[in-house]
């Protein structure tokens, strides 16, 4: 998952249902052809397709991108490395991802506080 460090450049996740790839290109820093690329390369990745063949993609989708992300452009890991890394990762990814999910709402919870004392 993203280290600590590495959260406070991407944004704050919204929290929506769904994601358009425009959106999901925006928060992981990443474009959209690589998102589609990762698609084919990364079984966890599977975003929701509409009419058209549009991509949806869901919070857990955009976690997992970051985590993607992270393996490729911080870690230095090989498409073949990450991939292995993510599949032998599940147990620690769903911990990883709860903090994350965790710090998010804090944050979230903490501007919400911030507005309400103004």
């Amino acid at each position: 998952m993203l280290e600590p460090g590495n959260n406070d450049e991407l944004p704050v996740i919204p929290g929506k249902r769904y994601f358009t790839i425009g959106e999901v290109s925006d928060l992981c820093g990443v474009k959209p052809h690589v998102l589609r690329y990762w698609e084919q390369e990364f079984p966890q990745l599977k975003p929701v397709k509409r009419r058209g063949n549009r991509r949806y993609y869901q919070r857990h989708d955009v976690l997992v991108i970051r985590q993607i992300r992270s393996l490729l452009y911080d870690q230095g890991f090989t498409i073949g490395g990450a991939r292995q890394q993510l599949s032998g990762e599940n147990a620690k990814q769903d911990v990883n991802q709860s903090q994350q999910i965790i710090k998010q709402i804090r944050t979230e919870l903490e501007e919400i506080l911030h507005t309400l004392r103004t």
